[in-house]
């Protein structure tokens, strides 16, 4: 089975919903294809190793895809087999369908690095469920005990600093999700001044979330910069009613070290601060083991690629948050993802196979 055929296979499995189809069919392939230990935790994630050593590097991925579009489900058309089998398509070099980009390509390089390579020392092959809400199997694999000294996470880094390159990625944003919620006492608008206005509160707190300064971080001769962007509001239950309650939501883009002190709205008297997701950002400390995967990406194309950062949350984000040295290279181009014309070069899946059969095949440096 060629690479091209093991990505369309996997692309046809669908596993936006349930990845337990998706699931069966890894382990069943690396228990077929390989003499690796093949485990598969309660919750559908498929780790396999091989080799041994006190540094182990893990290729890693997710099996998990958004939602796909009629489009890219067969039959859907037809009103006729609909979910029972996702679509694909070849044309013009590349391959079209839901998780082609994200990241089933990718994985499919991995497992065929990791079947092909006979490494010196400990190399695991990872495949995650629910990466796309939230790093579940992520972060289970990490409670669970799963610390690779390094890891090479396949999500984008291709067309980052031009294109057809494939770059290596020492850092990510990450992005926490807050509620901030204000809390008066209700009145009838007429006596005003006998209630308390919580949508004053509320819009006292959003001031004070403009007036933050977001932190900044240099990486690989790129700046990451924070945001924070109000996006939601509610509050009030009727037009003549000062209202009792107001809420809004908050969308952070964090990066590696400092946060905003978004804590400080809730010295506002009324004024409650939740965290409702904390998606870590990610920045690799070690920069001989970037080095070594540039230069082996270096060798598998005919581009220069370069160290770059990346503006989105990945499993690499939990990883490092836990340990582990991460860098991210992947054939996944920048506003390919999640789109309903879904696609990824097959010229690069190569690439990256070759990249990653490079870095394996010299685990650990000699």
């Amino acid at each position: 089975m060629t690479l091209v055929d093991l990505t369309r296979e996997l692309v046809s499995i669908p596993s936006h919903e349930d990845e337990t189809a998706a699931g069966d069919f890894l382990e069943a392939w690396l228990r077929r294809e390989t003499d690796a230990d093949v485990t598969r935790d309660e919750i559908g994630n498929v780790i396999a190793r091989k080799g041994t050593g006190d540094e182990a590097l893990a290729l890693v991925g997710h099996h998990d895809v958004v939602e796909p579009a009629d489009s890219q489900v067969r039959g859907a058309e037809a009103g006729v087999g609909i979910g029972d089998e996702y679509a694909v398509e070849e044309r013009d070099g590349r391959l079209y369908g839901r998780g082609t980009a994200d990241m089933k390509g990718a994985l499919a390089a991995a497992l065929v690095a990791f079947r092909d390579v006979d490494p010196a020392g400990e190399l695991v092959f990872a495949s995650f469920v629910g990466e796309e809400v939230g790093g579940v199997g992520a972060r289970h694999a990490i409670d669970d005990g799963f610390a690779p000294k390094y890891a090479i996470v396949g999500e984008g880094s291709t067309n980052y600093s031009g294109p057809d390159v494939t770059d290596v990625a020492v850092a990510h944003k990450g992005r926490r999700g807050s509620t901030i919620t204000a809390r008066g006492t209700a009145a009838h608008a007429s006596e005003a001044d006998a209630g308390e206005n919580a949508i004053y509160r509320a819009t006292a707190a959003v001031d004070r979330v403009r007036d933050l300064e977001p932190p900044l971080v240099d990486v690989a001769g790129e700046t990451l910069e924070g945001r924070l962007t109000v996006t939601e509001i509610e509050g009030g239950s009727a037009m003549n009613v000062v209202p009792a309650r107001c809420a809004f939501t908050v969308d952070e883009r964090t990066v590696p070290g400092d946060r905003a002190a978004l804590e400080r709205v809730a010295d506002i008297e009324g004024v409650e601060w939740t965290v409702d997701q904390n998606l870590p950002p990610m920045r690799c400390g070690d920069e001989a083991f970037a080095e070594r995967v540039l230069e082996a990406a270096n060798s598998a194309q005919d581009s220069d690629p370069q160290l770059v950062t990346k503006p989105h949350a990945t499993d690499a984000g939990w990883l490092s948050q836990a340990g582990t040295e991460c860098v991210i290279y992947g054939p996944s181009e920048p506003g390919e993802a999640h789109t309903d014309d879904e696609s990824v070069s097959i010229d690069v899946l190569e690439r990256c196979l070759e990249t990653y059969r490079r870095v394996a095949k010299r685990w650990p440096a000699r």
